[in-house]
């Protein structure tokens, strides 16, 4: 018994470290160095959610744009900003290719553990014991980013919500931590395999209720529009991006 502590004991150790490895003297010059490259918009939507960080209020953040307008050099840097201050920020993505694309990034069905098959799951939560390593970085983490969420099925947000509010014992929405969503709805949406187009728009992100209030917003400029919960961020040409 007292060797299987240990071990469980080691594990955690180990998935908190790995969360904290980063060179905390060198990721302030990486801020330093690439915050002036942002434009007016990406600075906008960059001081919106670093002061939304500060707070700790937590809720849900909405960071739509098209393909190479920089979400990810946007993200990448929000990480290495609170990862400066020894704070654990987790990157998340819906395919290994993008995941590789943020220090740090995972998929998000390895890190929570997610089903596979979320069209046929009933039981929407993410498979983490509150005893886990997993648990411990959700309960501590100052920002869950998720990029190319628009791949991912709606049940997994599903999943997320009910899991969060167990792990950190909170019912507000996501047990009140920071999520932020980025993505682009015009690539693609989930993949359904052998069902049909409707199923796929039905799998999406946007068609919850929680969405539907949001789903058909076209905005010129970015905006942030507080609708139950979500701040939903939406720019368009950033130029050509980083």
């Amino acid at each position: 018994m007292q060797n299987a502590n240990r071990h469980m004991h080691d594990a955690l150790n180990h998935e908190l470290q790995r969360e904290q490895q980063y060179d905390i003297e060198a990721l302030p010059e990486t801020v330093r160095t690439n915050v002036p490259q942002l434009n007016q918009q990406q600075r906008i939507a960059y001081n919106t959610l670093i002061e939304a960080v500060n707070s700790g209020s937590g809720g849900i953040y909405v960071l739509d744009a098209p393909g190479g307008t920089g979400k990810t050099f946007l993200i990448s840097l929000l990480l290495a900003r609170i990862r400066s201050r020894n704070d654990v920020a987790l990157a998340l993505a819906s395919s290994g290719i993008d995941a590789t694309l943020l220090e740090g990034g995972r998929t998000a069905h390895s890190a929570l553990k997610l089903p596979l098959n979320m069209q046929i799951t009933e039981t929407q939560i993410c498979n983490i014991a509150k005893n886990s390593a997993m648990a411990k970085i959700l309960r501590v983490c100052k920002l869950i980013a998720w990029d190319e969420c628009t791949m991912a099925h709606k049940r997994t947000l599903k999943a997320l919500d009910r899991t969060l509010k167990d792990l950190r014992d909170n019912q507000n929405i996501f047990g009140a931590a920071m999520i932020l969503l980025s993505g682009d709805f015009r690539q693609t949406l989930p993949v359904i395999p052998r069902l049909t187009i409707a199923d796929e728009l039905n799998a999406c992100l946007k068609s919850p209720n929680l969405w539907q209030v949001i789903a058909g917003s076209v905005l010129q400029k970015l905006n942030i529009i507080k609708i139950t919960n979500i701040k939903y961020i939406v720019y368009k040409g950033f130029g050509t991006g980083h």
